[in-house]
């Protein structure tokens, strides 16, 4: 069997329930659906992990860019929220039926910016490879093993 690349994650389940161990090379994560949707919350959700992981990049894309120009952003916390909406109350969305995802990203800046480096961040943030992996077309090809 050919050993998976490095940067590959693998999860797995167990008999009963929702709890999942995840490895990420040399990480140990758990996930889990919280307890009113039939799991026991031993870890973050699926969609959790969805939100942490742009959000990560969002912030790690901003510190990257700010010290690249050498601004004095001293910090970003970025809060997110994931819910899904009924597609008829989505003014900029093609889909009309049914419901959609919507992440709200909300981006705090600490340190003194001037207003034209705080909206250039906010344009930065559009661009973090994970945000751009979410907006565009995903490709998924899944086999049995």
């Amino acid at each position: 069997m050919t050993q998976p690349p490095t940067n590959s994650v693998v999860v797995h389940g167990g008999a009963t329930g929702f709890a999942q161990d995840i490895r990420v090379g040399a990480h140990r994560l758990q996930a889990d659906e919280p307890t009113g949707a039939d799991g026991t919350d031993t870890g973050p959700s699926p969609y959790d992990f969805l939100l942490a992981a742009l959000g990560s990049c969002t912030s790690m894309t901003l510190r990257m860019y700010a010290d690249r120009k050498q601004w004095p952003l001293q910090g970003v916390t970025v809060h997110l929220h994931h819910e899904k909406i009924h597609a008829e109350d989505c003014a900029e969305c093609e889909t009309r039926v049914g419901r959609i995802d919507h992440i709200e990203r909300r981006i705090e800046l600490a340190g003194p910016l001037e207003d034209s480096q705080r909206q250039r961040l906010l344009e930065i943030a559009r661009m973090c490879p994970v945000h751009r992996t979410l907006k565009a077309e995903i490709q998924i090809t899944t086999t049995l093993v």
